[in-house]
């Protein structure tokens, strides 16, 4: 690989005379002659929907124009026109990301790789597979299994989301706590950098020690050091493992986090473990009507996927374990079919949030010993919660919904939510007195006046204060945050 290129040659060029941009017609017709007709989009409604991701609360501009690659080639040979012309590059898998990272910006061009979807190379003796950027990864993960194979990283969006925005991002999923994430998986992949060189990086081999670890920078970069075009990821074997599914209710989420401090003090590793807190089953509840005990404040559910005996060692111990901790309704399942049913509830968490408007997530990591401490609910958010959230109806055992709910795929094509609020930022308020969802933009002026600032402008707090968090309703009625913990969002395992 060349040594790397410098700040002038990076796709958010800051030192490009922005004077001299192509018109956008110019812009179009020269596209076109670099791509096949019909994978230029300059039409407004193609402008808007490519204009961002699902972070749709951060900030984002109409692009000049949507180009549908579908090569390498094409890639590198937009990626070298932009530059040439002082044009931004934003590139984009399938639009499922919660950062902002696909969301566009003043003056940019946006590269899909949506259509870059062949499995190039399946190798069941190296155990590696080589995919192009656009192929999603529930299909990859498919495909493997029919040649014995397994590839570990499974985020929630699995069957929307990209491998190369799963590479872009290094996307972690239900069985990280014991597989690891995409980087772990990621042997190699082809890029386009910032001037329309095209690179290879990386291994196929198991072992590879030598020279700087490039390969790992990329992961992880989200398009800012360069357009990643096809992927090289390890797979493991799929037989050798059985899975086991143990489930369990607990009335608090102090309760559920000692359940999980005593698993880990154990040492019982499961192959996943995730953690649904009331407004998260509320919302799943609401939407799929799984029919959820009315006293269940949160959902602990693990995998165990150890062989034989020893992973029925290992289930019974952990569900004893979650007995220990206060949890009730334990149940254990071994048919994948049902183990399916049990977890569908953590997949679907955040589009059942998203159907009651814009959401706000964050990933946190702390050491295993203190999720007790961080699962702790904040007393006047929960009580306020509980009486938005909790309904008045028969104590039904869960029964879990059949497998072919809804995806988050077929949801996007009804069309936008006529349910929910879209706002470009602000924090989802319950329904007030006059039965509209409401939404905040930030603290009050009274909040900003009690923390120095001004009541008009940007907040900006003192170098030694700390920075208000967002703003409660102090009247019931009002309206309370989405939210049933400290953290000021829900709870999801990840």
């Amino acid at each position: 690989m060349r040594p790397a290129p410098n700040a002038a040659a990076l796709p958010q060029v800051a030192t490009t005379d922005m004077t001299s941009r192509v018109p956008p017609t110019n812009l179009v017709r020269e596209l076109s002659r670099l791509l096949p007709e019909g994978d230029v989009l300059h039409d407004e409604e193609s402008l808007g929907k490519y204009s961002h991701d699902d972070a749709e609360w951060a900030p984002y501009a109409a692009p000049l124009a949507v180009v549908l690659a579908r090569s390498t080639a094409e890639v590198a040979a937009v990626v070298g026109y932009a530059t040439a012309h002082g044009i931004h590059v934003v590139p984009r898998g399938a639009g499922t990301g919660l950062s902002g990272g696909a969301n566009s910006v003043e003056n940019c061009l946006i590269v899909s790789l949506e259509l870059m979807t062949s499995i190039l190379e399946i190798d069941a003796v190296e155990g590696l597979a080589v995919a192009q950027a656009g192929v999603i990864n529930d299909d990859l993960r498919s495909a493997v299994a029919d040649h014995g194979l397994w590839y570990p990283p499974d985020p929630a969006s699995s069957n929307i989301s990209t491998i190369g925005g799963n590479a872009a991002t290094n996307a972690g999923g239900i069985c990280c706590v014991k597989y690891g994430v995409t980087r772990d998986y990621v042997r190699g992949m082809t890029v386009v950098l910032a001037d329309g060189e095209i690179v290879h990086l990386g291994r196929r081999t198991a072992k590879g020690v030598t020279g700087y670890d490039l390969t790992s920078l990329l992961v992880g970069s989200e398009g800012t050091l360069g357009i990643i075009t096809d992927v090289t990821v390890k797979l493991l074997p799929l037989a050798g493992r059985e899975e086991q599914a143990i489930i369990g209710y607990f009335p608090t989420l102090r309760l559920a986090g000692d359940a999980v401090a005593a698993a880990t003090a154990a040492g019982i590793v499961p192959a996943a473990l995730e953690l649904i807190d009331s407004t998260s089953l509320q919302a799943v509840d609401d939407w799929m009507d799984l029919g959820l005990p009315e006293d269940v404040n949160v959902l602990l559910m693990a995998k165990i996927d150890e062989p034989g005996t020893t992973g029925a060692d290992l289930a019974t111990r952990l569900a004893s374990i979650f007995h220990d901790a206060g949890g009730t309704n334990i149940e254990q399942a071994t048919d994948p079919a049902e183990i399916d049913r049990l977890f569908l509830a953590r997949r679907m968490a955040y589009p059942s949030l998203e159907r009651l408007g814009p959401v706000l997530t964050e990933d946190v990591c702390v050491p295993r010993h203190t999720i007790p401490e961080i699962a702790r609910p904040d007393p006047g958010l929960s009580n306020r919660t509980r009486r938005r959230h909790r309904q008045h109806r028969p104590c039904r055992r869960w029964k879990p919904p059949p497998l072919d709910h809804r995806s988050r795929r077929g949801r996007r094509r009804q069309g936008p939510r006529q349910d929910g609020v879209r706002a470009d930022r602000g924090r989802l308020q319950g329904p007030g007195r006059d039965g509209h969802r409401r939404t905040r933009r930030g603290p009050t002026q009274a909040a900003r006046r009690r923390s120095g600032a001004g009541t008009t402008g940007h907040h900006h707090a003192p170098a030694d204060q700390e920075r208000p968090g967002p703003p409660r309703d102090p009247e019931p009625g009002k309206g309370v945050p989405c939210t049933g913990n400290r953290l000021g969002s829900p709870i999801v395992g990840g």
